[in-house]
């Protein structure tokens, strides 16, 4: 199966350039809001809590308007949060670094709480717009690791604008980005075609349903993608701890951007690999990959070593996400897909958010803060091993429901 084949699909470059331009306010505020923060006199603890603030906010509410997005579609749901996500965004650079804290928090809150659901979208879509499993296989791969590539260009940008224009220049244009790739999603043809079949509809507002979908299953699997986010969290607290030891401001950006430069090219790896096991022991196996790969960071060297030292795990992150969404396919209701999908970003969301705050107290104890990455992906690993009876197949992946009209986003089963 070819990347060419599968990318000359239609819809699918535009989906997936769409989805990555929208979600680049992920990739650059965390970065932008440390630079922003430290710019006006404040602490990297001040700034890597508002960051953290916001990864949690931007994660809390997925599920709810994941489970809207089941309902009423999509546009309805994502372009009135991608409004007020942008609107928020501009606020900061009115109210002021140095201004009140409260103001500063409410704004990035409210930006991260409205911060539009297009991944989990996206993966609702894919069954309509690329039919043959084997391809969709490569797509939900390639979809995985270009999403790293946000976290490629979106610090480096991020990084680059406030260097050469300001931390405000760089909040604003993470603000237009956002806005920019969800219009060129939700007015695509497979966006607005999209509709919750009558069927599926009616299940995913019964009792029974609900409780299919907070089974054990998906419990421990949101508990393993949780630890795995604390080894994130931690990484961009590295990267400003080790920009500062070497007094090297670059590194605050590219240390993540190497990670996920890492993440990119494992997932063009991974999609291409024929895999026989069942995603559950898929997602055990890659998990074990990626916290053997933070051992890297205990190693106190240059800047060259520490970028090196963040590739190596990257390299397992898109194997571990794209294992995660593959076993949720087998243990989740069909139709309500996309919430299940959405509860995995708010599960590994409120990691990185917790693995921050942990790492924002860890920031003058150098080997501790570099062990916390580490630590938090041997957790995921401990728990998805232990969790294996309950993260069988228990239907067939890749059903989902309906779309409207055109024979081309029919679901095949």
């Amino acid at each position: 199966m070819t990347y060419r084949a599968v990318l000359g699909t239609r819809h699918v470059l535009r989906l997936l350039a769409g989805t990555l331009t929208g979600r680049m306010p992920s990739g650059m505020v965390a970065v932008s809001l440390v630079l922003w923060i430290t710019g006006g006199g404040r602490s990297l603890a001040t700034a890597s809590t508002l960051a953290a603030v916001y990864g949690l906010a931007a994660s809390l509410t997925q599920p709810l308007k994941g489970r809207l997005m089941d309902r009423h579609g999509q546009t309805r749901v994502s372009a009135p949060a991608s409004v007020i996500a942008s609107g928020s965004l501009l606020a900061l650079p009115v109210i002021g670094p140095d201004d009140s804290l409260w103001a500063i928090g409410a704004a990035v809150a409210l930006a991260g709480l409205a911060n539009p659901p297009l991944e989990s979208g996206l993966r609702a879509l894919w069954p309509s717009v690329v039919t043959d499993p084997g391809q969709r296989k490569v797509i939900q791969a390639l979809d995985t690791g270009s999403q790293g590539l946000m976290y490629v260009t979106g610090p480096l940008l991020a990084t680059w604008l406030a260097t050469s224009f300001g931390a405000d220049t760089a909040l604003a244009a993470a603000s237009a980005l956002g806005m920019l790739g969800t219009a060129a999603v939700l007015t695509s043809t497979p966006s607005r075609a999209w509709r919750p079949g009558r069927e599926e509809a009616t299940e995913a507002t019964r009792p029974a349903s609900r409780k299919r979908l907070a089974s054990g299953g998906m419990v421990l699997l949101c508990t393993g993608l949780a630890a795995l986010g604390v080894s994130l969290g931690g990484l961009s607290v590295w990267a400003a701890a080790i920009a500062e030891l070497h007094r090297a401001n670059w590194l605050t950006g590219v240390v993540p951007a190497a990670f996920s430069t890492g993440s990119f090219l494992g997932g063009l790896f991974f999609a291409r690999l024929r895999r026989r096991a069942t995603p559950a022991t898929q997602l055990i196996c890659t998990a074990a990959l990626f916290s053997t790969g933070w051992l890297g960071l205990l190693i106190q060297s240059g800047p060259q070593a520490a970028m090196v030292a963040a590739s190596l795990p990257g390299l397992f992150l898109t194997m571990v996400i794209t294992c995660g969404f593959e076993t949720v396919d087998t243990i989740a209701p069909a139709a309500r897909s996309t919430e299940a999908y959405s509860w995995l970003i708010l599960a590994v969301g409120t990691g990185q958010a917790t693995g921050t705050v942990l790492a924002g107290t860890l920031a003058d104890h150098l080997l501790g803060l570099s062990a916390l990455p580490a630590a938090g992906a041997a957790l995921a690993t401990a728990v998805f091993t232990l969790s294996r009876p309950a993260l069988g197949p228990r239907r067939r992946p890749g059903r989902h429901r309906r779309t409207s009209t055109p024979p081309l986003f029919r679901r095949h089963r």
